[in-house]
């Protein structure tokens, strides 16, 4: 006897974005990266499919939670939208499976996952690589990226000085207003890279840059560096030579290695893999330490891994059915 296969939820954007919080995808994120070093997750290479005016990645992987998740993550990236046509730059969905029947639980938005778990990324990293006294933040990349990524740093930070820079400065001076307003504490736009980093504890960089732009005289003496940007084989936000000399994490160290500003210095004969001190995961699960010298610059090269695609959406899913939102679609009935 066929058994009818359960309806598939469908979560729109604003659904996502009401079902979690900061917290949450925080959570999600370690429980990620712990499923990762544990063994217990199984992250295929990303497959990039170019096309005019942008491209579309697609990211999938096994995450082992409460229970075996993989998820599939299609998103399009066009940097020109906004301009040309007011939509968002990225767009897509994550399709939510249960990896021990097949059957297709789940078909979200994927912008808000997108966002907030690259962000949480960050603050997952920040936990082990800032220095525990750090409460001064520089946020480089005055987009949605970068609000995802100041929101959920304060999380794990109590921030006393905030400094945006945006090769736009009108976009960053809307950012530091908008972000005050929503955040409580004072952000100040700035209209050069250094006024930003230089004597920051934490820097992110956000953007879509395709040459480097922050470089060792932007970066002081115990600064926590998160790279978020970098998602493609083209996209460098970093010198190259930063990384000589800095205590490395990657997310993924494959991943990294061809796609991230890694990747870059690598190429550039400054450093090899064997440079790498560990992978976020092995921090989490204490194989590695995070920072262990106050004077010692950290950097965290993120990519961005479908496991946090996975247990983001897990998690999302799992809100969803507590608390009865999202449209149910009997997908696979005939």
């Amino acid at each position: 006897m066929t058994v009818a296969p359960a309806p598939v939820l469908i979560l729109r954007r604003s659904e996502v974005a009401a079902l979690m919080n900061p917290a949450a995808y925080l959570a999600a994120a370690e429980a990620a990266f712990r499923s990762y070093a544990n063994g217990d997750a199984n992250v295929p290479a990303p497959m990039h499919i170019p096309v005019q005016n942008g491209g579309f990645h697609v990211k999938g992987a096994l995450v082992i939670l409460d229970r075996a998740y993989v998820a599939v993550k299609l998103n399009g990236n066009f940097p020109g939208n906004p301009q040309r046509h007011g939509l968002p730059t990225i767009q897509g969905v994550v399709l939510l499976c249960d990896a021990a029947d097949g059957s297709v639980l789940a078909v979200i938005d994927s912008i808000e996952i997108t966002l907030r778990r690259t962000a949480a990324a960050s603050a997952l990293a920040a936990r082990f690589l800032a220095r525990p006294d750090g409460s001064s933040i520089a946020i480089c990349g005055c987009g949605d990226q970068g609000r995802a990524q100041l929101t959920a740093l304060a999380e794990v930070v109590s921030p006393s000085r905030v400094r945006v820079w945006d090769i736009d400065l009108e976009k960053a001076r809307e950012f530091a207003h908008e972000m005050h307003e929503a955040l409580g504490f004072e952000v100040t736009a700035v209209p050069a890279v250094r006024d930003a980093t230089w004597q920051s504890d934490i820097v992110v960089t956000a953007t879509s840059a395709h040459a480097p732009f922050l470089t060792t005289e932007c970066v002081s003496p115990g600064t926590f560096i998160a790279a978020i940007g970098a998602d493609n084989p083209q996209k460098s936000e970093l010198a190259t030579e930063l990384f000589v000399g800095s205590k490395i994490v990657v997310d993924v160290l494959a991943q990294c290695a061809v796609m991230g500003d890694l990747h870059h210095a690598i190429d550039a004969g400054l450093i090899t893999s064997a440079a790498v001190h560990a992978e976020l995961g092995d921090l989490v699960v204490g194989r590695k330490p995070g920072r262990t010298n106050p004077e010692e610059v950290t950097l965290f090269d993120s990519t961005g891994v479908a496991i946090q695609d996975v247990a983001s959406a897990a998690w999302v899913y799992q809100q969803a059915l507590d608390r009865n939102v999202g449209t149910s679609i009997p997908l696979g009935t005939l």
